[in-house]
Formats: structure tokens, C-alpha cells, sequence
């Protein structure tokens, strides 16, 4: 009998239906949430299975993790093939920007089924992850705020460490939405209220980590999970504060940032694969937890998980902008090697000479952390690093096809971007136009294997 699709918007369906697909593996045995957790998640990583820690050492809630390394997972989760995951989450976020459905403010939800009598922290199973880290991170859950002065709701994805029973450090990126709502609150002399969102489906996970390219300041992004669930984002109120938590998410924080006040933050393992150094950075208190009876605490590792979650956001942003601007663009990848995040191949069929170097620099104008873009022709797999490197080694011209823009705005956790200034450089490996015979690649014509007496031996 086939399955039940998964509500997305609830990552207890989705852990169900990930357990009913094979697709969950449970980890029964009790693990200690420092190090050996990540150290077992890392051998499943990139693999078609999330993975549940049922017994996490030190509190009664599970630890969930995996649900973003594998794009086939993803894709029989949205029931989409794997290749057209970028061109559904384009669609998805163009369809929010023409007709938005804004969120609906509910009752009560699951999250609001126990309330703590005292904010604990250590009563969540925080992991941390890699051996130099400076501690336990939060570092999948969903922000929600509001701007200081229109009202307007915001979401991002940052990273918090742990510090106290009920204190967390915070990082915010230079030029983050909600580092506009943090200085608006500072020159008001207020507090900025927000909540931390945790264990929540992937509609909501993208609509926080959509490009401000997609989703400019002063438009409410919650409505982009509405577009991928089918139905309006359900939101329930806080008795403390005007910001809303996500209904159906396991744990939410009610917590506020006061203007200027600082905690040393750091290390932490980013999605460059290298540490983020220490700094002073934003000082969050938490004012009250609320949480499922029987939540689920969601982590991501660094790697493949994160590659994926924001590989797709910028996949789509940079596609749908390339394809109103240049013409015969067809695909866009974000490679694993380039981090998810800082290199993008582009497929073009070309249809007069000096579109690719086009391509190029609408690809960098369009996500601003890319550090490298190489554009390649159509018949030229983009997700096959040997086919890229190929093109490279055949095609690409190194006097006329590198491009390299210096002192530019980049994305600070890149150690070649210091304070967010660095240089970036495009490859146009794709073959002269018009196209010439010494440019043909050679291919043999398909033959089926059927109706053939063929002996294939087991290799001993």
C-alpha cells in the first residue's frame, strides 16, 4: 500500500514518513551530545537516510539530524525529480513574490503544549559538533523578529552558542537582515524581541535561508513557507512579546537582544570547513522556552547538509535571474567542493559570442557570496566535477576566458574575504561561437544490451 505523503510542515511527519521509506536510521544506543554525536551523524552524512539519536546523555529528548545531505531524499520528500529541486524552489519563491499568502496567527499549537516553569537550557540536548568548537550550538533553528519601526516581520538561520542556563552568543553576517532590525532596536534604545524556532520542516528552513536578492529587506518571508506547504504558516503568540513562534515547530525560545551588549563567541566548524574565529558578539537572553510534549531536537552538520539547504536557495535565485538576463542559460549547480555556497557552474547553449562572460557576471550580481563561477556549454554535466574539469582543460581560453573582479564584497566566513573584501574570478569554458568542428565532442551512438547472449563474470 502506498504511503502517505509527509505534511512538510511538520517534522513529526516527516520523521515518520522518513522511518516508513527506510530512509531514517535510529541510533538506539545512549550517545554523548559532545562530539560522538556529530562523530556517528558523519558516517551517514551525504547518505540517502536522516538519522534519530534516540537517547542523547544529560536530557529526555531525541536529537534529529541528515534531513538536508541528500538531494534524492529531498527530492521523493517534495515528490520532484532530483534535477528540477532548484527550478521548484525557484517557483516556488516567484510565486510568493507575485501573489503572497501571508501567515495566519493560530490559538495555540504543538508548541505550546508545556511550557517550562524556568528557563534551562541544559535541559535541551545542544549538541557540538567538531573538536575545536567552543561549545553546544543551535544551529538549525529558525529566527523570527520584527522590524522595529514598520512592524514587518523577518526569518533568518543563524548560529548560537550556548553560554549559560540562559544566555546565548550570536552571529550575525555583515549585512543580515537582522542586523538592520538590531541597529533600528538600537537607535530606538530598545530591546529586539525574537523567537528560535526549532525542529521545523524544510519550507520554513528555506524560507529563512532565501537570499536577500529573492526576499528584500521589508517583505515578510514566512509567506515563502506558506507557498512550499500548500496552506498559510501557522503562527501562535507570545504572552511577553508582539513576535509570533511557529505553531507546529518542537521547541521554540522566546528570547531579546539588548543593543551593545556583547559575548565572546566562537569557534565554530562553518560551512567553509574551517573554525569561525572568537569575537565579541551579540548577547541573547532567554526569557522562556516552550516545547512539544515529546519534542525533537533538530541539529545540521556542517558539510553536505548545509551545501544542500543553501546550495538550492542560491541555485534558484541565481537561475531565475540568469534566465530573464541571459539568453540560453538552462542550469545552474552550487558544487559541494565550493562549499555550497561559493562556486556556481552554469550551463549555457549559446546563442551569439559573448554571452557567457554575461553569464558570469550576472551570476556573481545575482548571490553576492560567490567567490568563483564557471559557465560551460550544454553538453557539459554541471554536477559532474571530471565533465567541469574537462571543459576546463579543453576550453577554456586563460588569456581571453578569466575573468578576475578585484576588492569586492564578499561573505565573511571565507578566510580569502577578510572583513568581507576579496577578489573573485570566472571561468568561461565554454567552446568559441560560432562553434567549430575541432570543438565536437566525441560521443559513440547508444546500443542496448538486450537480446544479447553476454556472460558478465563475478570478479573473484
Amino acid at each position: 500500500m502506498a504511503q502517505v505523503a509527509a505534511d512538510i510542515s511538520d517534522l513529526a511527519s516527516i520523521i515518520q514518513w522518513l522511518d516508513g521509506r527506510g530512509r531514517l536510521v535510529r541510533v538506539r544506543s545512549e550517545v554523548d551530545p559532545a562530539h560522538q554525536l556529530a562523530g556517528i551523524a558523519a558516517k551517514f552524512e551525504r547518505g540517502p537516510r536522516a538519522v534519530l539519536f534516540e537517547r542523547v546523555r544529560g536530557s529526555a529528548f531525541p536529537v534529529f539530524t541528515g534531513l538536508y545531505w541528500s538531494r534524492e531524499l529531498l527530492g521523493e520528500l517534495f515528490g520532484k525529480p532530483v534535477l528540477s529541486l532548484p527550478q521548484y524552489v525557484a517557483e516556488c519563491i516567484r510565486d510568493w513574490q507575485v501573489n503572497p499568502v501571508a501567515p495566519v496567527l493560530v490559538r495555540s499549537g504543538p508548541v505550546r503544549e508545556v511550557t517550562e516553569d524556568t528557563v534551562d537550557l541544559s535541559i535541551l540536548p545542544v549538541p557540538t559538533h567538531a573538536e575545536l568548537d567552543g561549545g553546544p550550538y543551535f544551529d538549525a533553528g529558525v529566527v523570527i523578529t520584527k522590524d522595529p519601526e514598520t512592524g514587518i516581520r523577518n526569518t533568518s538561520i543563524q548560529r548560537f552558542q550556548v553560554i549559560g542556563k540562559d544566555r546565548l552568543a550570536i552571529n550575525i553576517d555583515a549585512g543580515r537582515h537582522l542586523e538592520l532590525c538590531l541597529a533600528k532596536a538600537a537607535a530606538r534604545n530598545q530591546v529586539l524581541p525574537f523567537t528560535l524556532n526549532i525542529g521545523v520542516g524544510p519550507g520554513l528552513h528555506f524560507a529563512a535561508a532565501a537570499p536577500a536578492e529573492a526576499a528584500p529587506f521589508g517583505t515578510d518571508e514566512l509567506g515563502i513557507a506558506s507557498r512550499f506547504h500548500g496552506r498559510p504558516l501557522e503562527l501562535v503568540g507570545s504572552s511577553l512579546t508582539h513576535v509570533e513562534m511557529v505553531a507546529d515547530a518542537m521547541i521554540a525560545l522566546e528570547c531579546e537582544m539588548m543593543p551593545g551588549e556583547v559575548h565572546p563567541e566562537g569557534p565554530f566548524a562553518e560551512v567553509t570547513g574551517y573554525y569561525a574565529t572568537v569575537a565579541p558578539r551579540p548577547l541573547v537572553r532567554v526569557r522562556r522556552i516552550h516545547r512539544r510534549r515529546h519534542p525533537v531536537f533538530q541539529t545540521i552538520i556542517s558539510g553536505g547538509e548545509v551545501f544542500n539547504s543553501v546550495g538550492l536557495l542560491g541555485e534558484a535565485n541565481v537561475l531565475a535571474l540568469l534566465q530573464k538576463q541571459v539568453p540560453g542559460v538552462k542550469d545552474v549547480y552550487f558544487s559541494h567542493g565550493g562549499c555550497g555556497f561559493y562556486h556556481a557552474v552554469v550551463q549555457i547553449a549559446q546563442k551569439r559570442a559573448g554571452w557567457a562572460k554575461q553569464a558570469l557576471m550576472a551570476a556573481f550580481a545575482a548571490f553576492p557570496p560567490l567567490k568563483m563561477v564557471t559557465v560551460v556549454d550544454d553538453d557539459v554535466d554541471i554536477r559532474n566535477p571530471a565533465d567541469v574539469e574537462w571543459a576546463m582543460a579543453t576550453r577554456l581560453d586563460p588569456k581571453h576566458g578569466i575573468l578576475v573582479i578585484d576588492n569586492v564584497f564578499g561573505h565573511g566566513l571565507n578566510p580569502t574575504f577578510p572583513d568581507y573584501l576579496g577578489s573573485k574570478v570566472g571561468f568561461d569554458a565554454t567552446r568559441p561561437f560560432p562553434h567549430t568542428p575541432n570543438f565536437t565532442r566525441a560521443k559513440v551512438k547508444p546500443a542496448t544490451l538486450d537480446g544479447l547472449d553476454i556472460e558478465v563474470p563475478e570478479i573473484r
